[in-house]
Order: structure tokens, then C-alpha cells, then sequence
């Protein structure tokens, strides 16, 4: 797993992001790769957010990996900053290379470098897969979820 690189996400890398993102089930019904400008006024708005951590994994030179972290300082728990992972996506040719869990290895160390008591995240709940791989990883199933369209 040593010769993947995590690195902050560049505006260039919007079109690997998107197609990763649209490289499953789900995101075939939610992506448009042919249409980047949402997704490049997107991604300004959070490198403009010092609280959005978006991130690419690289093996030579080529993207292969991405998730976004967001750093929510709260009120709740006495005060407790969490983050929340997001759009975590591995290449197609790199499912089963670990690359999975080194990101979300990435992103706890960076919430407790960023002060955050609780990291969490969410996963369709089609997602058998996903739930298995983040329970091996010390996330516990403890909430239910709830989304509303706008």
C-alpha cells in the first residue's frame, strides 16, 4: 500500500473524481461525467471551505481513489467537533489493493488532527459490501438516516 500517494484534490482532478463517482449502481443513476460544470463549481466551493477536506489517492501519477471529509464543530456531546466521511470511491482496478482503508486510516488521523472526538459516516443501506468493510474498520451501525429531496 506504500506506492499510493493521499494528496488534497486539484481542480483537475474533477473528471476522475466524477468518474468515480459514477462507477457503481448508484452513481450511474446520480452522475453526469459528461457534464462537469456543477461538479467545478462544486469542488471552488469547498477549497474555499477550510472545513472540507476533499482528497485524491494517486498511484503513479494517476487517480485512483477519493473521499471528502467535513470537519462540523457542534454543540451536542459537551461540544464535540465530529467529521463525516463522504464519497469514499477506489478505482475499479484497485478494489482488494487496501487503498479503501488507507483513506478512511487517512481520514481519522485527520479528524483527530483537526480536534474531532467522533468521526462518522453513511452508506446506502444497498450497500452490503461498503457496511461489512466500515464495521471491519471500527464503525458501528448505531443510528438510523434520513434524507429529504430539495
Amino acid at each position: 500500500m506504500t506506492d499510493f500517494e493521499i494528496r488534497p484534490a486539484a481542480a483537475g482532478d474533477v473528471g476522475a473524481i466524477v468518474a468515480m463517482l459514477a462507477d457503481d449502481a448508484l452513481g450511474a443513476t446520480r452522475e453526469s461525467p459528461g457534464d462537469l460544470t456543477p461538479y467545478r463549481v462544486a469542488f471552488e466551493r469547498l477549497a474555499a471551505d477550510p472545513n472540507q477536506f476533499v482528497v485524491v489517492a494517486e498511484r503513479d501519477g494517476t487517480v485512483v481513489g477519493t473521499l471528502q471529509l467535513t470537519v462540523v464543530p457542534g454543540l451536542s456531546r459537551r461540544g464535540t467537533t465530529r467529521s463525516i466521511i463522504e464519497g469514499v470511491r477506489v478505482h475499479g482496478a484497485e478494489r482488494g489493493s487496501g487503498l479503501g482503508t488507507l483513506l478512511i486510516e487517512w481520514a481519522v488521523e485527520e479528524s483527530r488532527r483537526q480536534g474531532c472526538g467522533l468521526v462518522q459516516l453513511t452508506s446506502d443501506v444497498t450497500r452490503a459490501d461498503a457496511h461489512r468493510f466500515y464495521e471491519r474498520l471500527g464503525f458501528v451501525a448505531s443510528h438510523v438516516g434520513f434524507k429529504r429531496q430539495l
